[in-house]
């Protein structure tokens, strides 16, 4: 788990690297090649506030499904975990609908990139609901819902550097990854083995 840890803060990191792509924008790289005729304008302040909103949410993450952070500060992690709340349904949500709409490689990668924002917000509004509610075990699971849906950011990049490595290109494979790097995730957690602490031994919801 904590190799697990260091590798999303990792990665978190590169993509903050990549933001001297952005600010300004520059055109000729990766992500913004193609996009300036619809940049300046509604598209360009989703972007931004996607690209402020997205690390933190990521990193709070990590700390907010700790157990050994739960235990030994209990008053920050409800304080994070508003926090967090905000970020995605007031911040991260939106421009990712909005964004997901001009994904570049058409209406596939259109659709997974605008399920995973609604899946994310659903999951963490559920799960601040169960705390509200004292439901604490269905809100630690729904949660770990979130951290996952929010570490698609981590997968789609791993998956596309296997491919670069790999020196594989095909038309398919960004629109698969926007449904895979966050439906198999999700999928490994909901199966009974990580459902039942039993045959887990420490349970789905153990902290990193």
């Amino acid at each position: 788990p904590i190799l697990a840890a260091i590798l999303i803060w990792k990665v978190t990191l590169g993509v903050v690297i990549e933001y001297r792509n952005y600010v300004p924008p520059d055109f000729g790289s990766d992500f913004l090649r193609g996009r300036e005729p619809y940049f300046w304008g509604a598209y360009g302040w989703a972007f931004y506030v996607h690209l402020a909103a997205g690390p933190p949410s990521l990193i709070l993450g990590t700390m907010l499904v700790s157990d050994r952070f739960r235990r030994r500060a209990p008053a920050w992690h409800r304080r994070l975990g508003r926090v967090q709340t905000v970020c995605v349904l007031l911040l991260l949500t939106p421009s990712g609908l909005w964004m997901a709409y001009y994904a570049e490689t058409g209406a596939v990668a259109a659709a997974g990139l605008g399920s995973l924002a609604i899946a994310t917000a659903a999951s963490v509004a559920l799960g601040w609901r169960s705390a509200v509610r004292r439901r604490l075990a269905e809100h630690r699971r729904w949660m770990w819902r979130t951290f996952l849906l929010l570490c698609s950011a981590v997968v789609i990049r791993m998956l596309g550097g296997l491919a670069t490595v790999a020196a594989f290109d095909a038309p398919w494979l960004y629109p698969f990854s926007t449904w895979a790097s966050w439906l198999t995730p999700l999928l490994v957690f909901e199966s009974p083995r990580f459902l039942n602490p039993r045959q887990n031994g420490s349970g789905a919801v153990s902290g990193l």
